[in-house]
């Protein structure tokens, strides 16, 4: 058995902060891509009027390339919009806008990560009532993703970056309390690094939660550059027989390329 290796990649236009390996004309990416030899893309969107669908699905059929998901922190990075805002304005803004991502995830028969734009913590309202405005968001995206085919992924991020589900088990709590078999868990081992006692352990403890992954090293750079044990990683996800992608999302150290090459390159030796 083999694990779908996957590779995080933006349209030129992204902002900045979208945090992918290559970030160019879709043609480019998408092509580089299928020749390093990579089974899939995550594409970084912040609205839907960023892709032409069509050109898009005719790109991944030429290079025989799958599309299982797309990220979203760009509805965060770009103004802050997030699902736990106590403006209630503000959060349906950022529904509306993560809607029309999931009405492009539809068209590819994609799931759509919930990272930033879930939000943190607002000192001007309790934790709870943060903790409210995300599962009431939450209850109408999983709605709308029912009607048209979308499943959703909470992805856990580590501390530093925001405080508000940080390890798979806190996401697994807000999973089961949300009560929805539409919306899935998302791991990414560069925080699991940080935040769950054992990257295994939470493999086989939350599989059954798990429909996707993300892959870096301990510095976020490709795999190989840090101190993970990525054997022991993937023979863990073998034996567990997950069958979904593992897509890397690292630092495009020393340069997307290179950075791609290495990845991909260095997993393949295990997977």
């Amino acid at each position: 058995m083999s694990l779908k290796i996957g590779l995080a990649i933006a349209p030129e236009t992204a902002l900045p902060s979208a945090f992918v390996v290559f970030r160019d004309k879709l043609e480019i990416s998408i092509a580089k891509a299928a020749q390093l030899g990579f089974d899939g893309i995550e594409l970084a969107l912040l609205n839907k009027s960023q892709v032409d669908i069509p050109r898009i699905k005719m790109l991944l059929a030429e290079y025989d390339l799958e599309l299982p998901t797309i990220s979203t922190g760009q509805i965060y990075g770009e103004s802050g919009l997030c699902f736990t805002d106590p403006d209630e304005s503000r959060r349906k803004k950022a529904i509306l806008q993560f809607k029309g991502l999931m009405e492009v995830a539809a068209e590819f028969g994609a799931m759509v990560n919930i990272g930033r734009v879930r939000g943190s913590y607002f000192p001007t309202i309790t934790r709870q009532e943060a903790e409210d405005n995300f599962l009431r968001s939450m209850e109408k995206l999983s709605d709308f993703g029912r009607e048209i085919g979308v499943r959703l992924l909470l992805e856990p991020v580590n501390r530093y970056e925001l405080d508000f589900v940080n390890s798979c088990k806190e996401g697994v709590n807000l999973l089961n309390r949300l009560g929805r078999e539409n919306v899935m868990l998302m791991p990414d081992i560069f925080h699991m690094n940080i935040e769950d006692p054992s990257i295994e352990g939470s493999f086989i403890k939350y599989i059954e939660k798990i429909s996707y992954i993300h892959f870096a090293d301990s510095n976020r750079y490709a795999p190989g550059r840090g101190h993970l044990d990525f054997l022991s990683i993937i023979n863990t996800l073998i034996a567990l027989r997950y069958n979904g992608f593992v897509t890397v999302e690292i630092l495009p150290y020393p340069g997307p390329d290179e950075a791609a090459r290495e990845a991909i390159q260095y997993l393949r030796k295990y997977c």
